[in-house]
């Protein structure tokens, strides 16, 4: 049996804890050291955790490791997905492409624009609600913003339509298929955008966690 609590990355091995034969037990700040790592190889060399996301980055640590006591603590369901909501610029993309290479024995998920969907959407139809409704694990990226969804003159809220197929998904598999995303709006913008039905069932799918509404912006 491989040893899950250590991962190599470029030719340097990295450990996030350690492993009893059964489990890992994770240490925070060595998680940090390998993030901060491997940031820098996927988004080049200016990447860096800042200190003032510490508490958002244990968080969504607490959820992928399964950290039972800390999500209790935190209030995250471990069988619900993720939806991450900050103000533009504020690393919530990097760090849900990031945050999925400490599991590598969990099930990956596809980071998906949403505005690729509308796309898609307004090239093919229906089809691709069918597609995105697959048993496929998915983190929607930016929510909220895309455009308006249209095909042979018929408007559809594409991806409010995507999020309720999700949800059947979800109930269906007995709440095995999870479902991420990320967000610049607020809860009262993402109900006017997709309405009362599909904002309480985004609150049955997904653990909101929320960065500061003064979190600066990073890619200045």
């Amino acid at each position: 049996m491989d040893n899950p609590s250590k991962i190599i990355e470029g030719g340097v091995e990295y450990s996030l804890g350690k492993f009893d034969g059964k489990s890992v037990l994770y240490d925070f700040p060595k998680i940090l050291i390998y993030l901060n790592a491997k940031g820098k190889l996927l988004f080049g060399k200016k990447f860096r955790i800042h200190d003032e996301d510490r508490d958002i980055i244990l968080k969504l640590c607490s959820y992928f490791i399964r950290d039972k006591e800390n999500c209790e603590k935190y209030e995250i369901d471990i069988e619900k997905g993720i939806l991450l909501s900050g103000p533009v610029g504020c690393g919530k993309t990097s760090l849900m492409k990031l945050l999925r290479f400490i599991v590598p024995m969990q099930r990956p998920y596809e980071v998906i624009p949403c505005r690729n969907v509308t796309f898609s959407f307004n090239h093919l139809g229906f089809k691709t609600v069918e597609e995105y409704g697959n048993t496929k694990f998915y983190c929607f990226d930016d929510l909220g913003v895309e455009p308006a969804g249209r095909f042979y003159g018929k408007d559809l809220n594409v991806m409010g339509e995507v999020l309720l197929s999700r949800y059947e998904l979800y109930l269906d598999t007995k709440r095995k298929i999870k479902t991420h995303a990320t967000t610049n709006l607020n809860a009262e913008e993402l109900e006017e955008r997709y309405g009362n039905r599909v904002r309480s069932r985004m609150r049955e799918l997904f653990n909101l966690i929320a960065f500061d509404r003064r979190a600066g912006d990073k890619r200045k």
